[in-house]
């Protein structure tokens, strides 16, 4: 892939998918405003909203206003800010907020927000009457180049992070660039781990292009919508290849194995851990730990997390505050992994950046040693 171009008006990647599954994804400044007219072109008499009180209070009237005017019955469904409400509680207040609005099979349900919102509104949708249309408007950069494109739709379980959930695709994306300008610092951050994440898997030249330009990214120069377009382009195409996930698209996992472990054993408690910076370390590690099977140069693991330290992200378990448990609790998280096969523990590993591959049957004793040498060692970033 050539490096990213940098975009002066809207950018639009189509994901090519059969018949009239396949959807747009239209990225630039400005476009939660103008979302009415596109969004009333898909059909229908009603779009409810689902977002969070902390994205509603800053964008569901304008959302609404947009709908209405252009001749939609626009509600909202607010649920609580964080991973707690990617529950079966959570799942409940939605489907019960839309069945009150009195969403039909015709409607669309639209889910404004970050990654959380967009899994649960997905969710509800894709159960919601046997199967409702569904339109995404992610207003976190982790949102905005990942968890909203796709048709990965799900909540969280006790056991482990997106147990349950169908795929179901969206009819459309719209990623306004201009909402990351009220993120937080760590939000942005913690998005900025997805970013780099496409350079790791399969294109080395986008990661060099990252280590370049990623504080344009952070400011809100063009440098951000030519990151959200490239990352999109990215997971198109995977998810054309490979929509339901039964051999390449568990690359997108890279990092995730790890991550996904971490998230669990901080109790999804976003004081201590957020998604963006699980993925973090489960990246560094998953380099290191490919540095130590001798797949990789021990270079290139130490690049990772020195780019991901630059930016600002966590990439040792020693980071997350309160510890993350033995090795043997990170294992015990792992094994409900949704990779898992036959109960043996599958990775996306690296023979360098940009080369990331699957990896089935890792040696569990390999990785427990692997892990406790990671909790005896290094602090820091």
């Amino acid at each position: 892939m050539t490096e990213p171009q940098t975009p002066r008006d809207p950018l639009t990647v189509h994901v090519p998918l059969d018949g009239d599954r396949a959807y747009d994804i239209r990225i630039g400044r400005g476009l939660i405003d103008a979302a009415g007219a596109q969004v009333a072109a898909l059909g229908g008499r009603r779009a409810a909203i689902v977002t969070d009180r902390t994205v509603g209070a800053l964008y569901a009237d304008r959302l609404r206003e947009s709908l209405m005017r252009a001749g939609l019955d626009a509600g909202v469904v607010t649920v609580a800010p964080g991973e707690g409400s990617k529950s079966y509680a959570g799942y409940a207040q939605v489907c019960d907020g839309l069945l009150a609005l009195k969403v039909e099979r015709g409607d669309l349900v639209v889910a404004l927000g970050g990654g959380v919102v967009g899994d649960l509104a997905g969710f509800a949708a894709a159960t919601l009457r046997r199967g409702v249309r569904f339109v995404q408007v992610p207003t976190s950069l982790l949102a905005q180049v990942d968890s909203s494109v796709g048709g990965k739709t799900g909540i969280n379980a006790p056991l482990g992070k997106n147990l349950i959930g169908a795929f179901h695709q969206p009819r459309l994306v719209l990623a306004d660039t201009a909402a990351l300008d009220t993120l937080s610092e760590r939000e942005m951050r913690a998005g900025y781990a997805e970013v780099a994440k496409y350079g790791l898997i399969a294109d080395s030249g986008f990661f060099d292009w990252c280590e370049a330009n990623w504080r344009g990214i952070f400011a809100g120069g063009p440098e951000r919508e030519a990151a959200v377009a490239s990352c999109c382009r990215a997971k198109a195409a995977v998810v054309t290849r490979d929509e339901r996930e039964d051999g390449e698209r568990a690359l997108l996992n890279l990092g995730h194995t790890f991550g996904h472990a971490l998230e669990r054993l901080a109790g999804y408690d976003p004081d201590r851990l957020v998604h963006g910076e699980a993925v973090a370390i489960g990246l560094a590690l998953a380099f290191r730990f490919s540095a130590r099977l001798g797949l990789c140069a021990g270079q290139d693991a130490g690049r990772v997390a020195n780019h991901l330290a630059l930016a600002g992200l966590p990439t040792r378990l020693q980071a997350i505050p309160g510890g993350s448990g033995d090795a043997a609790a990170i294992l015990d998280a792992m094994a409900q992994d949704k990779k898992v096969r036959d109960g043996a523990l599958t990775f996306i590993l690296a023979r360098g950046i940009g080369q990331s591959f699957i990896a089935p049957g890792v040696d569990r004793a390999e990785v427990a040693a692997f892990l406790q040498d990671e909790l005896a060692s290094g602090t820091g970033a």
